[in-house]
Formats: structure tokens, C-alpha cells, sequence
């Protein structure tokens, strides 16, 4: 029928039906050429050679890298870049031109004014680090003898793993969002196991309390063999020396120090002393990510130690709890926290670190169902595979409500992995307190002023069952792990 029509059109009308297939014709065309040539614009605003130099460029989903300085001292440090010993020619990490990569250079793109007789021009500028820049072939720099590195590249052309380690883990201002101050908090956790014995450690900062002083708490949670016990100590610390100094700090007679790659922490609790070290290694980190939401609400989160080597002896009650030949993770909150909860597991097993975690942030300042959850695994090279397609489902018991399984998955072209948690102990921690000071597990917790009342906090011990693909390789294992959640009261 359709066909008849147009032929009838046709036969009536040549001339305008003649006209109007050729202007159908060439808006095709012109739709088909505009795509190719936006393929091609897109193509070179990603080029190397565009950037300028070098053959292969990284960015961030948000456009700058977050910790630029970290990752140029661990992941894409030119160790981290050499080829294996044994390894097949047909995996060798080569530039298009068949050489060795070499080197890797930090860049920034800004817009300045330049401001003369009332008439302002936007220029567009980048800028680099001069030995890095040529290192790579840029030809902007090759030819400027002048440009060369001055003493505040050089934190970037070699940097220190040590110092990009405590940048990474420093503290931030509390922003100026005066209907939410109240919640603000900023913590270091670290958790260990050696044989039956684990603990979680939480160096807490919370809010303001005075003019230069914030509330803080110092908490362990130790657990022998099934034996657990709670220990922590309150001060007020003064709020400059923490923005300074941290992740060097000091709360009541407790401290943590940082010295090259080496986490140092000294307790001294009422019930418990010791010392234990935690060593980082600058690729087993996860960069800083923060989320923002409505009213200026954020949450951030790092994890500068996936996995170290543990050691130590906490002396409890005149027992000796040793953690020598342990395994210890830290990882670093930050943020507005009343009325937020997430989850959270992480999981060691041989050279492979796993992690995963979603925040639920409050009603009004994001939609839970649009915040993605991830997860994450490095091995000793760095990381390996990432998700942020993932589910994570809490099956309760139901003679108490709280969870007794809980099973990840995640998919990624990197990663299609299935973690299957058996709780196997429980601590519960009730969130609804008044504020000031007073326990919320992991946190240290600053009570209902932080997180809102009606919730309890939970911390699980849990069977890992991992199974599935990571970087192309197979992976079927069962430890046990740590993992986080909230349930109602």
C-alpha cells in the first residue's frame, strides 16, 4: 500500500517528489559528515600528540586526576613500567613507536585574563613540568632552554613516595556549610589480624567545640581468639595543629605517626598499651574520591593502605597480644555525617587486596538509588579491576534482624566477581546518643549529633567466598574478611 502511494506521488508530482528525495538526500549527508567530522575533533582533543607529547594520556572521569602526585610515585613510576623478567614479547608495555615507556608527566589546563585598558582576553594555558615535558617528546619545551625544573617541580619530577603518602592522607577544613557543621567528622581506621586475634582502631576529629578546638576520640575494639573488649580516651585537640600535622596525630596520651611509609601507632589506654606498625606500599592505595551533593553536603574517602605488613604487641591487662607477621589496612573518612550510612567489606587473600562500599547520603542532599557503589582490586603492582556496577544484598536472620549473609557482585570490562559473606560475628554499636563524644564503632563516633538517632551501627567478621575474573585472571578463594552496615534500632 505504502509502495503504491509513492508511486502514484511520484507519477503526479516528478518534479516536487524529485526535489524533496534530494533535499532528504542531503541532509543525510551533511548528518553523516557532521558525525564523522565530530568523531574526528573528539579523536584529537584526545590525541597525545594534542596534549602535547608522549603517546598515551590519562584522565579522570571528572577531568582532573585526583592525587596526581601519588599515582606518579607508585602506579605510573618508571619501575612499575619495566618490563617483567620472562615475560612474552607480545605483552610488553611499548609505545605506539615500539619504545619503552620511560616517563610519565603531570599537566594542567586553566583559563587566565589578561586585563589591559578595561579589555579582558580569556587565553588558554597548560602547564607542565619541563624535564618531565621533554622526557616525553613534548616540542613546546624542547627548544626553551629556560624552562627548566624549578625547586617545587621537583616534589613532581621525583617524588617521594612517603611524602605523596601523607598528602594523600592529610585532613581537610571543615567547609563552610553552617546547617551541617555539626556533623562534620574526619577519621583514620585501621584494622589488623595476626592468627585469632583482630582489632579496629579509629583516630577520630569531629566537630568544633570552641573557638581552635574540635572534639576527638581514640577507640580500639580488640577481639582474642572471640574475646573482645572496648577501649577509648576523649580530648579536645586543637584544630590547627590537626590541619597541619595530620595524619600525624595525637589524641589524649594515644598518637599515630607517619614516618616515610611506615604508619606508627602508640596506645595507651586505660586497659591496654603497645605499639603496632602498619607498612604502606605505594601501589596497594586507592586515590581520594569525594561526593557532593544538595546543600553543600560531601563525603569523602582514600584508602592509603589496602594491605601491609603488620607487626606489634598490645599488652592487655598483663597479657601480650602479639600481631607480628599480621596484615593491617587503613583507609581515611571525611564529610558531613548525620543521617548517612553505607556499606562497606574489605578482604585480603595472597597478593590480591579487595574492597567495596556504597554510601547512602541523606534525603536531602542526594537520591540514594543515583549514588554508585564500587569495588576494587589491586595486586602488588597496583590496581587490577574496578566496578561500579555492583549489587550488594543483606540477607537478615530473623530471629535477630541483623545480617547473616551478604553477597557482592560486581561487573566491569575489567572484573566479573561474586563475594558470598557468612557473618560470623557481630558488633553493635548504637549511634543514638546525644553528641560530644561517645562510641559508633569504626568511626569513634561523636554520637546522634553526627550519624542521627535510630541506627546501629554494625561491624561483622565474615567468610569471604570470592569466585570469578579479575584482569583476565581466575580467581576462587575463601578467608575471612571485615565488613560494615547499618540496621534500624
Amino acid at each position: 500500500m505504502i509502495l503504491r502511494i509513492a508511486l502514484r506521488s511520484l507519477s503526479a508530482h516528478p518534479i516536487r517528489s524529485l526535489v524533496l528525495a534530494c533535499g532528504f538526500g542531503l541532509g543525510v549527508g551533511v548528518m553523516a559528515t557532521l558525525l564523522g567530522v565530530g568523531e574526528v575533533i573528539l579523536d584529537q582533543a584526545r590525541s597525545p600528540a594534542v596534549v602535547g607529547g608522549g603517546d598515551v594520556v590519562i584522565t579522570s572521569v571528572t577531568g582532573q586526576v585526583a592525587s596526581a602526585r601519588w599515582i606518579l610515585s607508585s602506579a605510573l613510576r618508571p619501575s612499575t613500567l619495566r618490563e617483567p623478567q620472562g615475560r612474552p614479547k607480545s605483552s610488553r608495555a611499548t609505545t605506539r613507536s615500539g619504545r619503552r615507556i620511560v616517563a610519565a608527566s603531570p599537566s594542567r589546563r586553566a583559563t587566565l585574563y589578561l586585563v589591559r585598558k578595561g579589555a579582558t582576553l580569556p587565553i588558554r594555558v597548560r602547564a607542565g613540568i619541563p624535564s618531565l615535558e621533554r622526557a616525553i617528546g613534548d616540542p613546546e619545551t624542547a627548544s626553551i632552554d629556560s624552562w627548566v625544573d624549578e625547586d617545587s617541580d621537583r616534589a613532581w619530577s621525583s617524588p617521594d613516595p612517603g611524602d605523596a603518602l601523607r598528602a594523600l592522607d592529610r585532613f581537610h577544613p571543615i567547609p563552610d556549610v553552617p546547617n551541617r557543621a555539626e556533623s562534620w567528622a574526619e577519621w583514620l581506621y585501621f584494622n589488623g589480624r595476626a592468627g585469632g586475634n583482630r582489632f579496629y582502631l579509629t583516630f577520630l576529629v569531629g566537630p568544633r567545640r570552641g573557638a581552635g578546638k574540635r572534639a576527638a576520640i581514640v577507640r580500639l575494639q580488640l577481639d582474642r581468639a572471640g574475646q573482645r573488649s572496648d577501649y577509648s580516651e576523649t580530648q579536645l585537640v586543637d584544630e590547627a595543629q590537626i590541619l597541619r600535622d595530620a595524619p600525624s596525630l595525637t589524641i589524649g596520651s594515644s598518637r599515630v605517626r607517619l614516618e616515610g611509609l611506615r604508619y606508627e601507632i602508640a596506645l595507651n589506654l586505660q586497659g591496654v598499651t603497645g605499639t603496632l606498625f602498619i607498612d604502606a606500599t605505594p601501589a596497594r592505595a586507592l586515590p581520594p574520591l569525594t561526593i557532593r551533593g544538595a546543600g553543600g553536603w560531601l563525603s569523602g574517602y582514600v584508602v592509603p593502605v589496602m594491605s601491609g605488613a603488620l607487626a606489634g604487641t598490645l599488652q592487655v591487662d598483663g597479657q601480650a597480644v602479639s600481631f607480628d607477621g599480621g596484615a593491617g589496612y587503613h583507609d581515611h573518612n571525611w564529610g558531613f555525617w548525620k543521617d548517612v550510612s553505607w556499606r562497606w567489606g574489605q578482604v585480603q587473600h595472597d597478593d590480591l587486596s579487595l574492597v567495596y562500599g556504597r554510601i547512602y547520603p541523606p534525603a536531602d542532599a542526594a537520591d540514594a538509588d543515583r549514588i554508585p557503589g564500587f569495588l576494587a582490586v589491586l595486586g602488588p603492582e597496583g590496581p587490577v579491576g574496578s566496578a561500579s556496577n555492583i549489587s550488594i544484598e543483606e540477607t537478615n536472620d530473623p530471629a535477630t534482624g541483623r545480617p547473616r549473609r551478604i553477597v557482592v557482585t560486581g561487573r566491569s570490562s575489567s572484573l566479573d566477581l561474586t563475594m558470598e559473606l557468612a557473618i560470623e560475628d557481630t558488633v553493635v554499636t548504637n549511634t543514638g546518643g546525644t553528641g560530644g563524644t561517645g562510641g559508633t564503632g569504626s568511626t569513634g563516633g561523636t554520637g546522634g549529633v553526627l550519624f542521627g538517632a535510630g541506627l546501629d551501627f554494625l561491624q561483622m567478621r565474615a567468610t569471604y567466598r570470592v569466585r570469578g575474573t579479575v584482569g583476565g585472571r581466575a580467581i576462587d578463594f575463601t578467608t575471612v574478611g571485615s565488613a560494615e552496615t547499618f540496621r534500624g534500632q
